[in-house]
């Protein structure tokens, strides 16, 4: 007996395969979610979503030392998630825009509607 329905394997391999993004892009991505996945950072972006501060207010908030901020916002400037603007001698860093909002929202609504299973934890 034959099979009625035929083998679209090949069509659906090409249809996910134009769907993918370059190598370069997956890359930079993983770059993102990357910085997205220390702690730290993570706190420092929250801190932001009111608004800009200045490293010493980031520090004040987060509980990280200055120096720690300033590296910290130093990877995250390097690739666009936040924006700084000087005033004299202080810099006040924001969010770049409203995607990196859009990333952070959609994180932490995922982990207040799911429970994580974290083996590494226990």
């Amino acid at each position: 007996m034959t099979d009625p329905a035929p083998d679209r394997r090949g069509e659906t391999d090409q249809s996910a395969l134009r769907q993918l993004p370059s190598d370069a892009d997956v890359e930079d991505t993983a770059d993102v979610f990357g910085l997205l996945s220390d702690p730290g950072r993570l706190r420092l972006l929250v801190a932001l979503l009111d608004g800009e501060l200045c490293v010493s207010d980031l520090a004040a908030v987060t509980g990280l030392s200055e120096s720690s901020v300033s590296h910290a916002l130093r990877l995250l400037r390097a690739h666009r998630v936040v924006a700084v603007r000087r005033a004299g001698r202080m810099a006040y860093y924001r969010l770049e825009d409203g995607h990196v909002r859009m990333l952070l929202d959609l994180a932490f609504t995922h982990t207040e509607h799911t429970e994580a299973i974290h083996p590494e934890r226990s």
